[in-house]
């Protein structure tokens, strides 16, 4: 029974993460240079370019999470709430070492990624 509600609390973290990416690509793909300034970036087209393309690539990420989520297997779901645990933990690393100065989005953005990390972790390592 605790494997069962485990998975059902990996689920809803991964329809949560799912919404979240999802949202983020759109304002990757639609408002590239907002999301550099707010990073401490001077925007580029080069940059802008790359932000469209990461923001592509959570446009499948977020729809795989969301199928996973809706669909997958017990295991399936373990194993993508793992991944994603990792993932949400590196992403929070990651942009505090960012090379630009913490600001609030910044510091903001990493504890979305800790946050993120923390409940996949609740999801998975919880029996109750």
């Amino acid at each position: 029974m605790g494997e069962l509600k485990s998975t059902s609390r990996a689920r809803l973290v991964l329809r949560i993460g799912s919404t979240v990416f999802g949202l983020s690509s759109l304002a990757l793909i639609a408002a590239p240079g907002i999301f550099n300034f707010l990073l401490g970036f001077k925007s580029t087209p080069e940059l802008e370019w790359a932000m469209r393309m990461i923001g592509v690539t959570l446009v499948a990420l977020s729809g795989n999470m969301f199928s996973v989520a809706s669909r997958g297997s017990e295991s399936s779901v373990r194993f993508s709430a793992q991944v994603m645990q990792l993932s949400a933990f590196a992403l929070g690393v990651l942009t505090l070492v960012i090379p630009s100065s913490l600001n609030l989005f910044t510091i903001s953005y990493a504890l979305v990624g800790f946050g993120f990390s923390a409940a996949y972790t609740w999801a998975t390592l919880t029996k109750s």
